[in-house]
């Protein structure tokens, strides 16, 4: 590749394969009984390493950059007993490719193991900085269920999502329709990434050096809102799963939704690699409520770079630039260029009748 962000790129892309190798660690931990599922500490360790072990490799190689991370380690400083579990996790689980392994970074101490994590807690995106946002595990209810979801980091510039890298340890390759329980059970599940202007590619993830992928084919651009497949959660309460049912039938597309998926990040995903769906829409509960950036950011940039086009509900652009929330951004529309505009225009009908 010859393009701008291909350090970026390459030191990204290694951090998320290792942190995406740490939560399969502790996955299987989990499943061979030595960890509870009923007990909360399992994500909570998963969240708090692979948040350290990716700021670590970043903040090593761009150490000017702000690092907008979504867990604090309060709770570590307060468990003991938690913080040396993290640690034990954190500082384990390395790349079996030593020239690969060396260009990241591995706290030296728990005190820089938390530090790391709370400069990740600190961060904000700021007009005219550059900054990487993560989420270390998107999907924690459906990650100790061994189903899907994303390690994400997405690098923000002048308010613009730049690069998106997304791991995403239970997706198989190839598979089709994207679902919570068709799982890779034989390898490591794919990343997927996107640099602006560039388009987006898949690779599968491995243990050591990057391993060769492919280009993904951009979405297909439909021109019949019957044609429209959602990708939705029915578990969510932060949306109007009624407005939503209702914006379907204004389109006479099917309902319930035809994928759903915990994950937001994982929404992007389903649609990137034309997983059973093409479209997705956000419909808060509440007026004040508003996105974090590392839910979405890096997801989107791939759906966009595939043909898509992503706003809120109101049809504004994504302003990636306001602090830790996409603070501008009033739910969400993301479809094919071809059919988004129609259904903002079922979305504005709807909130209208229900508002």
């Amino acid at each position: 590749m010859s393009h701008a962000y291909i350090q970026e790129l390459h030191i990204a892309s290694l951090a998320v394969q290792r942190a995406a190798l740490l939560t399969k660690q502790l996955l299987s931990a989990v499943d061979k009984g030595s960890l509870s599922k009923s007990d909360a500490s399992p994500v909570t360790i998963a969240d708090f390493a692979a948040q350290a072990s990716i700021i670590a490799a970043i903040h090593h190689t761009f150490p000017d950059d702000d690092i907008v991370g979504e867990e604090d380690a309060t709770a570590l400083r307060e468990n003991p007993a938690l913080l040396e579990r993290t640690w034990e996790l954190a500082t384990s689980v390395h790349l079996d490719d030593e020239a690969n392994e060396a260009l990241l970074y591995t706290p030296q101490t728990r005190e820089e193991l938390l530090d790391l994590i709370d400069l990740g807690a600190r961060g904000e995106c700021r007009h005219g900085r550059r900054a990487w946002t993560l989420d270390p595990v998107d999907g924690t209810a459906t990650y100790i269920r061994g189903q899907q979801y994303a390690v994400c980091l997405s690098l923000v510039e002048d308010d613009v999502q730049k690069l998106g890298v997304i791991g995403c340890p239970n997706l198989p390759f190839g598979s089709g329709l994207v679902s919570e329980d068709l799982v890779d059970r034989d390898g490591y599940g794919q990343l997927l990434t996107a640099i602006a202007g560039q388009g987006a590619f898949i690779q599968p993830m491995g243990t050591g050096a990057l391993l060769p992928g492919k280009q993904l084919d951009p979405v297909l651009q439909i021109t019949e809102t019957s044609e429209i497949r959602l990708v939705d959660t029915q578990e969510s309460s932060s949306q109007r799963l009624d407005a939503h049912e209702k914006i379907a039938a204004h389109l006479s597309c099917p309902w319930p939704n035809t994928v759903d998926l915990w994950s937001a990040q994982m929404r992007y995903i389903a649609i990137a690699v034309q997983g059973g769906c093409n479209s997705f829409i956000k419909v808060p509960s509440k007026a004040s409520y508003r996105s974090k950036i590392w839910d979405h950011s890096g997801g989107m940039l791939l759906a966009q770079e595939l043909g898509c086009v992503v706003t809120d509900l109101e049809g504004r652009p994504v302003d990636c630039g306001l602090g830790r929330t996409l603070a501008d951004c009033h739910g969400m529309v993301v479809a094919p260029a071809s059919i988004h505009g129609r259904i903002l225009e079922a979305v504005r009908v709807v909130r209208q009748s229900i508002e």
